[in-house]
């Protein structure tokens, strides 16, 4: 489809450009249904909005996943009240920090990590920079440390299970419309 603007562009917007701004939109939403979850420590959630943006990471690349992660925290924080308060500046920083190690891992030689992997570094990164933001802005005492080795454990945790649900996504993701994924059409068709 094609949209003129007055200014006499062109935009041209493509079925993977929609369907990166729904998974935006579906990582917004997963950010506000989390921002009211309970939560047995301050800053522990399970990060199932990072499902998305690590998905979007695998499937469409480093650009595509920073775009939906920067949407998902500023929309999202002036959706439910927060933007430039604390939780902003956490979530914000969890975020950058998350990006960092994924454009990092993409550097790597080789196939690089696959979904588990993926969300386990990100866990930890986006916890790791929220964790140091408080320490910086918020809380700069030397007790914060000792929250340390339990907050990278549920990091740890919540990473492996993130990145169980990406690899579902991804293996329905590359199903067909038939429902055969590409390895099994290649067993069929021999």
């Amino acid at each position: 489809m094609n949209n003129k603007a007055n200014s006499g562009i062109t935009l041209k917007s493509t079925q993977e450009d929609h369907l990166i701004a729904w998974l935006a939109a579906l990582a917004i939403a997963i950010h506000i249904i989390e921002s009211v979850l309970p939560s047995p420590l301050p800053g522990v959630k399970p990060g199932l909005a990072n499902v998305i943006t690590i998905a979007v990471f695998i499937r469409f690349g480093w650009r595509a996943a920073v775009w939906v992660s920067m949407l998902r925290v500023l929309v999202g924080s002036i959706l439910i009240g927060t933007f430039l308060s604390p939780t902003f500046m956490l979530s914000f920083s969890g975020a950058v920090a998350t990006l960092i190690v994924l454009w990092l891992a993409s550097q790597l030689p080789g196939r690089g990590f696959g979904p588990i992997g993926l969300c386990l570094l990100a866990a930890m990164a986006h916890m790791f920079g929220q964790f140091y933001t408080a320490y910086l802005l918020f809380i700069p005492h030397e007790g914060l440390f000792k929250l340390l080795p339990l907050l990278m454990t549920a990091a740890v945790i919540f990473g492996i299970i993130s990145g169980i649900i990406v690899r579902s996504m991804m293996h329905h993701l590359e199903k067909g419309t038939d429902g055969i994924t590409p390895s099994q059409r290649n067993v069929q068709e021999e």
